[in-house]
């Protein structure tokens, strides 16, 4: 499992900055419970998507006192998940930066049969805090999306579906979504025309009841594993339509 996040550039990242290999931290058993803090996770979220910020600035934008995310910036450095930015701030205010783009649970079975129960409460908070972050993002879409163009509007998309795997084969796809986000990546400039910062979260896991439930709902399983509603005829769930104008 991995979280990711692309830095946003600023204002000139440069040529080095433009052409570097994405990072992935590797999680282990001290990592772990160094960065399971709900406002840790939170800092580390933002300096990766806003790019580089100081203590004041986090704190005003996630609510919280300066001298709690100053803290807490101390404490991901001492673990190696931020470090301070060279060349910006002052000696009373420090500018951090995201020392790597994502972080990274090769095993989760190396933490969830762990011999210390802190270990295993530290991965569930971690897992249940990032779902949380996802949460947030969705639903401040959904409140400001009155406020974007109209061609924004109707590519904003929540959907859903079913489908039936096998691990392996869900590992496969997971492989392959993620080379086609990694394809899009680099594909438009930050300063581009009409460009935004879009964000996408992949979910995947196996549901409850499996063809029973999906039985018992009124949904049939076709031959290519799909699930498709038997009241609609459709398969999955779209929370967009782009035959139609956006409201």
């Amino acid at each position: 499992m991995t979280t990711h996040e692309s830095p946003s550039p600023g204002p000139d990242p440069g040529p080095a900055a433009s052409e570097a290999t994405p990072t992935l931290r590797q999680l282990d058993a001290r990592s772990l419970r160094g960065l399971a803090h709900p406002l840790r996770l939170r800092l580390l979220e933002r300096l990766r998507h806003d790019g580089p910020a100081t203590a004041s600035r986090l704190a005003d934008r996630l609510g919280e006192s300066s001298g709690a995310t100053s803290y807490h910036l101390r404490q991901l450095a001492s673990y190696g998940f931020v470090a301070e930015e060279t060349g910006r701030g002052t000696a009373r205010e420090r500018w951090w930066r995201a020392v790597n783009e994502g972080i990274q649970v090769s095993d989760p079975e190396t933490f969830l049969g762990h011999d210390d129960p802190a270990v295993r409460g530290a991965l569930d908070l971690m897992l249940h805090e990032i779902a949380s972050i996802h949460t947030s993002e969705l639903s401040t879409w959904l409140g400001s999306m009155h406020t974007w163009s109209q061609e924004w509007r109707r590519r904003g998309d929540i959907s859903d579906y079913t489908l039936w795997l096998t691990p392996e084969i869900a590992g496969e796809l997971d492989e392959r979504l993620r080379e086609v986000i990694d394809d899009y990546r680099d594909r438009v400039p930050a300063d581009a025309a009409g460009a935004a910062s879009v964000r996408l979260h992949l979910h995947a896991f196996p549901g409850e009841g499996g063809q029973e439930q999906a039985v018992r709902d009124g949904q049939a399983v076709r031959d290519d594993g799909a699930v498709r509603d038997s009241a609609t005829g459709r398969d999955g769930a779209t929370g967009r339509d782009d035959e139609e104008d956006a409201p």
